[in-house]
């Protein structure tokens, strides 16, 4: 008798605010299901991002792929454009270049770029690359250093960015990308 082999699918969702990523919610909260095509398999989210934070959310069937993207081992970079109150000046940028305490203890250095300050509306946006994944650690890292998050959104995760998707939409990753991503966490290309 021969054995069926499910196919491999990772899909690149742009998560909009407002759903949960999860596949069921006891809480009866939106989840990210109905914005995940159906490939006959069950996709699940490749780490997570908060109710309140949208944008680049992979999900997979590929569950060594989904393990070491998520294990801070691998230091997979994820980039998030960042909306803060207030105007933060250069040396909060540097403590959260350095790293700063959060629930948890340090993070590890990040890489955080200003890409505007908007004295009229009183408000920052920031550039923040981080390789850890601890849970809402961009918005504590922010909290930590008196900047409360305003609007969060993770635009990179390793080579992938978020492109030409409005927020609900996914798409399959073809089998480059998908190499590549096994690749950049020490996995072999999938078999197809």
């Amino acid at each position: 008798m021969a054995i069926s082999v499910a196919r491999i699918y990772t899909v690149l969702l742009n998560k909009p605010t407002g759903v949960v990523t999860t596949l069921l919610d006891p809480q009866r909260r939106p989840t990210i299901v109905p914005f995940l095509p159906d490939y006959g398999v069950q996709l699940k989210p490749v780490g997570r991002l908060d109710m309140d934070t949208e944008g680049l959310l992979l999900c997979s069937n590929d569950g060594d792929l989904a393990a070491r993207l998520t294990h801070p081992r691998y230091g997979v970079e994820k980039e998030y454009t960042v909306i803060v109150d207030g105007i933060v000046d250069d040396r909060t940028i540097e403590k959260l270049r350095d790293g700063v305490y959060i629930e948890g203890g340090k993070t590890s250095p990040a890489k955080v770029e200003l890409i505007h300050a908007e004295a009229k509306t009183n408000t920052t946006g920031l550039r923040i690359t981080i390789h850890e994944g601890r849970k809402r650690q961009v918005r504590q890292m922010c909290d930590s250093v008196g900047y409360p998050v305003r609007t969060l959104k993770r635009v990179r995760i390793g080579p992938l960015v978020l492109k030409g998707l409005r927020a609900g939409e996914a798409r399959l990753l073809g089998k480059k990308e998908v190499d590549n991503l096994r690749n950049l966490v020490g996995l072999p290309p999938l078999e197809q």
